[in-house]
């Protein structure tokens, strides 16, 4: 029987193709990221953040993300994002006809200035008129805030400056603010608390997670932010990413690992778990390696799980 006090549905927002990708040092060229995109559509995954449009030399792997749109099988009903920095970026997106956009901002100063070479208040400054254009151009925009959990140059971050920048976005006119745990050092609790005080900043209706595993905690506090009523997650696919700005932290939690945890717990998703299983093994088979998927590997052995509905 499904938990009364968990959300009766998930949105998983498939972060793979952007943020799994662009910590890749080998270069992957366009056709293997288009497939992989509609792979993941096929899989029943409504939201996928196919690209971002920032310079090519902060970011070599993102630098075809227009090709990628172009190239891509539209399936109805899934929204193709992209994170855009600036003016620039939106126009470009724009122009590949990104259905939604993204703007990133930091609980950190150290951070915001190790990433984007400015302030927070000046990041923040900055991307009013990113979002006033874009929804003038009819897009949506998404925010993130990094570092709610900690920081690689600053250490704790302040509960406080987590709310404060997550109402700012709010405020700038971001519908939804994913709230990323950059290095993956958070606790459940201590994400919990992190959440509590955006949603009383925000409402937990506008909150969503993004949490990365490199203590092994990821799913544990996505248990964690499900209780608090968050009920949208971003994932990565085989467990692809990290942060070039973030050393030593590892991959985002694998969205198959979030589907069977959901699974389980009799929350809805939409995504069928053996397709998404298949999509993962293809893009580790194109990198050379192993999927970061623990479901996935013990799906692809003999330890077989019983069937669960999504």
């Amino acid at each position: 029987m499904p938990d009364p006090h968990l959300p009766e549905r998930v949105r998983i927002v498939e972060v793979g193709p952007r943020d799994g990708l662009q910590n890749e040092k080998q270069p992957i060229d366009t056709a293997t990221k288009v497939e992989l995109i509609d792979r993941l559509a096929a899989a029943g995954v409504a939201y996928i953040e196919a690209g971002s449009f920032v310079s090519p030399k902060a970011v070599p792997q993102m630098a075809g993300s227009d090709e990628v749109f172009a190239g891509i099988d539209r399936q109805e009903g899934v929204t193709y994002a992209a994170l855009t920095p600036n003016l620039k970026g939106l126009e470009r997106a724009v122009a590949a006809g990104a259905d939604e956009v993204a703007i990133f901002a930091s609980a950190s100063e150290g951070f915001s200035q190790a990433n984007i070479n400015c302030s927070i208040a000046e990041s923040l400054e900055r991307f009013g008129p990113v979002v006033q254009a874009a929804v003038e151009a009819g897009l949506r925009v998404r925010g993130y805030v990094s570092c709610i959990a900690g920081c690689p140059y600053e250490g704790e971050v302040p509960v406080s400056s987590v709310a404060r920048v997550t109402a700012d976005l709010v405020g700038l006119g971001c519908y939804e603010v994913s709230l990323g745990d950059t290095i993956g050092v958070g606790t459940p609790g201590q994400v919990r608390r992190v959440i509590a005080a955006c949603a009383d900043a925000v409402g937990v209706d506008r909150l969503a997670v993004h949490l990365h595993d490199t203590y092994g905690q990821a799913l544990a506090n996505l248990y964690g932010a499900l209780q608090e009523g968050v009920a949208v997650v971003d994932s990565s696919v085989a467990g692809l990413g990290g942060c070039p700005y973030a050393p030593g932290a590892s991959g985002n939690v694998a969205t198959e690992d979030v589907v069977y945890l959901l699974n389980g717990l009799g929350v809805g998703h939409g995504v069928d778990l053996s397709r998404l299983i298949e999509a993962g093994r293809f893009i580790s088979d194109r990198l050379g390696r192993d999927t970061g998927s623990k479901a996935a590997r013990a799906a692809m052995s003999a330890c077989r799980p019983p069937r669960h509905n999504s």
